[in-house]
């Protein structure tokens, strides 16, 4: 039986190690585009290798207090946001140099 607890538990440690290493060798791109009506959008991509991408997108709608969606392997949301977006990224464990503002 203590043996199967150690499995689980290294198992936990080696997805969580998985997990920084993809963090790290993302490439996110967190862009601007006008939408219909002249109205700004921010586009986050290189996400999609990510499980939990869609609990991301609802943090990051609640936290600045917008509307979005996720959808085709990237977050939309509505308005200008990319620093804030940036800041979020980077307080969730994503490394600076992985992430481009355009």
């Amino acid at each position: 039986m203590s043996e199967d607890n150690n499995k689980n538990t290294n198992s936990l440690s080696i997805d969580d190690i998985v997990r920084e290493l993809d963090r790290e060798e993302m490439n996110i791109v967190i862009s601007k585009d006008i939408k219909k009506f002249n109205k700004p959008t921010n586009v986050v991509r290189g996400l999609e290798k990510i499980k939990d991408v869609q609990s991301i997108a609802r943090e990051l709608k609640m936290e600045l207090g917008t509307g979005g969606t996720y959808k085709g392997g990237q977050i939309i949301l509505q308005g200008d946001h990319r620093e804030s977006v940036k800041n979020f990224l980077l307080a969730k464990w994503f490394k600076q140099e992985s992430i481009e503002l355009r």
